[in-house]
């Protein structure tokens, strides 16, 4: 069985785990603020990923959001893996989370696996070997964004970025037919991705948000980079910008 299909199946199983919780307002707490939550359901989905990936490739190093001492990328296999994408919706029982797998090696982008357990939505890649959606092929959109709607991430738990945020919303919303902002970095690349949307931005994401995703974009025939036009670093925080390739020369007339 191909790599891509084994841990698809892990992450299905993980999705299983979500959608099994009860009570999750009772095993919440915070971590560095309100906004920033994390429940006894994002740890036991992240443990058994992390069991299970590794048992796939045991040579891997494996980054996760809830590791608590945080390993580096090093050479070589390393899953990037947020267990579940979009806590806070989860928390509030809104229906829009994701379970996040990428594989990258040596520093590169080769697999990538994003469930929304909700919708039954399964999407995957491989480097070079296009983006599905369930089974499907899919395609970022041809529309202009003055017919198109753009996604943006608030940095929530970043306070100095949200009069950048605002300000870069207002330029897009200013070109734009609507904007969305919907609290799942993972799912909103997986919209860009598929067509659903023909931007996403947000001024600061860590690797576990969109390093699958990032795959998933490029691989369905869009861009993505930071909001300053470099290529995204998967062993630290950076800001990102995703889009088709209509509107890839926008990102190069935004005032930051």
């Amino acid at each position: 069985m191909e790599l891509l299909t084994k841990i698809a199946e892990i992450v299905r199983q993980a999705g299983e785990i979500v959608m099994a919780a009860k009570d999750v307002s009772t095993c919440t707490t915070q971590k560095t603020s309100a906004a920033d939550l994390v429940t006894a359901y994002d740890v036991k989905v992240e443990a058994f990923l992390k069991e299970a990936l590794l048992k796939l490739v045991p040579d891997a190093t494996f980054l996760g959001e809830e590791e608590i001492e945080k390993t580096g990328l090093g050479s070589g296999w390393a899953f990037i893996v947020d267990p579940i994408d979009g806590t806070s919706n989860f928390v509030r029982s809104f229906c829009h989370s994701a379970v996040s797998v990428g594989l990258a090696k040596n520093g590169q982008m080769e697999y990538a696996v994003i469930l929304d357990p909700f919708k039954k939505e399964l999407f995957t890649a491989k480097r070079g070997a296009g983006a599905y959606l369930n089974g499907q092929p899919i395609q970022v959109s041809e529309r202009p964004l003055e017919q198109g709607i753009f996604g943006m991430g608030t940095a929530p738990y970043n306070k100095e970025l949200h009069a950048q945020t605002l300000s870069l919303t207002q330029q897009l919303f200013d070109r734009s037919c609507d904007f969305r902002r919907m609290g799942a970095a993972a799912l909103d690349l997986c919209a860009v991705a598929c067509g659903r949307l023909e931007v996403f931005f947000e001024c600061v994401l860590s690797p576990w948000d969109y390093a699958a995703g990032s795959l998933l974009v490029t691989e369905a025939g869009g861009c993505i980079s930071t909001l300053e036009g470099e290529p995204l670093t998967l062993d630290k925080p950076c800001s990102v910008w995703a889009c088709n390739a209509v509107n890839q020369p926008i990102l190069k007339e935004l005032k930051n």
